[in-house]
């Protein structure tokens, strides 16, 4: 079965199975994801992550979050996004090591970038740049300055035990933190009429 062949619940089915099934269906994204992330990360940070790695540790969290799927975008755009989200933190981890905490949570260098599934349609680009508009007002509206500093950091490929450190707080005071700011993203998105894979994908 190739690639464009697979609908949504045909990719979680297989991923939530067992056996060859499985491990067919994870080595057949496995290689999808390593071909998009050439591609789309090779001059990001001075290409300082190797795609294979990223992905190694993108398709552990994609199989812990299969649950979190929604079906409201296709699902190797989702998967897509999670790897990028990965590639993009570790970049940034080693891009950041050496920069102040103050410089990455002032605002100016935080951005949502997520890697677009080249068979996307209009509509659903269009529902992504909505739910990313409406992520960055959110996140200046309806967090307080710590919720904002420790997602802005996190965003910045910064790890929760790096953040506590330089913040003089704790891994638990951290992932509260954290934990109460994606509960009030979640919650404005979905007053504001917008719900998507994206938000669980960018956050996982």
């Amino acid at each position: 079965m190739t690639t464009d062949q697979n609908s949504s619940g045909d990719w979680v089915r297989r991923l939530s199975s067992s056996g060859a099934e499985r491990e067919d269906a994870i080595e057949e994204l496995t290689r999808l994801l390593v071909r998009g992330l050439s591609k789309s990360m090779s001059n990001r940070y001075g290409n300082t992550v190797q795609p294979d790695d990223v992905v190694q540790e993108a398709m552990l969290k994609i199989l812990e979050s299969l649950d979190t799927f929604a079906g409201r975008s296709r699902f190797t755009t989702w998967a897509m996004t999670i790897a990028t989200r990965v590639a993009i933190s570790e970049m940034r981890r080693k891009h950041y090591q050496d920069v102040s905490l103050d410089s990455i949570t002032s605002g100016e260098n935080l951005s949502f970038e997520i890697a677009a599934d080249p068979s996307m349609r209009d509509e659903e680009r269009i529902d992504r740049a909505k739910v990313l508009s409406t992520l960055h007002q959110l996140i200046e509206s309806e967090l307080s300055v710590k919720q904002r500093e420790a997602i802005q950091a996190l965003l910045s490929g910064l790890p929760v035990e790096e953040i506590a450190s330089r913040t003089g707080s704790n891994r638990n005071a951290v992932y509260k933190l954290i934990h109460d700011a994606r509960v009030r993203l979640k919650s404005g998105l979905e007053r504001s009429g917008l719900m998507a894979d994206d938000f669980n994908a960018i956050f996982a």
